[in-house]
């Protein structure tokens, strides 16, 4: 159980973002919590370890499946943060901000949110399909294809205007994305 304990994500969440469950789901919950309490206080014999670890997992199972249901019913909410999330992405780079703090991060989209990035992250990868790196990838690359095409301003200049510390990062990036360098791609 300890080398897969990493897939349950939902443990290194804030305490703020609850597990919204049903009072069906809370029953079995409790049922599973009173099955290892019930192991716990069990005279101590060669099977105990093995039903209290069954019982943890059983346990986790559930709030695995409960947690993914969460993000199919909890959909209006979900759609209302990634709104949200696109409006912030956006006023991001239409700000001085990537020039001031750089790239934005996962963790400032989640913390303006008022989320933990792995639930941000969560989130955004149930929502879209792609993660929230990703997304925030997609975005800096289709504002990038309409600065290269000012031919007032260089490479590099679109590059630290949106917060790039080196151009050729951005142009590495740029090329990986599209297929073409940020040069080709401008005289297309």
């Amino acid at each position: 159980m300890g080398r897969n304990i990493k897939k349950y994500s939902f443990f290194s969440y804030e305490s703020r973002e609850a597990l919204h469950i049903s009072e069906r789901e809370k029953e079995i919950t409790i049922d599973c919590f009173n099955r290892i309490e019930a192991e716990l206080q069990h005279a101590v014999d060669k099977h105990s370890r093995t039903l209290i670890v069954s019982y943890i997992e059983l346990l986790l199972n559930y709030c695995t499946r409960f947690y993914d249901r969460q993000f199919i019913t909890r959909e209006n909410e979900n759609k209302d943060i990634l709104e949200r999330f696109e409006y912030l992405l956006n006023d991001y780079f239409k700000s001085d901000k990537p020039e001031r703090y750089g790239l934005p991060s996962v963790r400032y989209f989640a913390d303006e949110l008022h989320l933990s990035p792995n639930y941000f992250g969560d989130l955004i990868k149930k929502e879209t399909g792609i993660s929230a790196m990703e997304f925030i990838q997609s975005e800096l690359i289709d504002i990038a294809k309409e600065r290269i095409s000012d031919p007032r301003k260089t490479v590099s200049e679109v590059a630290y205007e949106l917060g790039f510390q080196y151009p050729q990062h951005f142009s590495r990036m740029f090329k990986k994305k599209v297929g073409k360098s940020p040069n080709e791609y401008r005289y297309l």
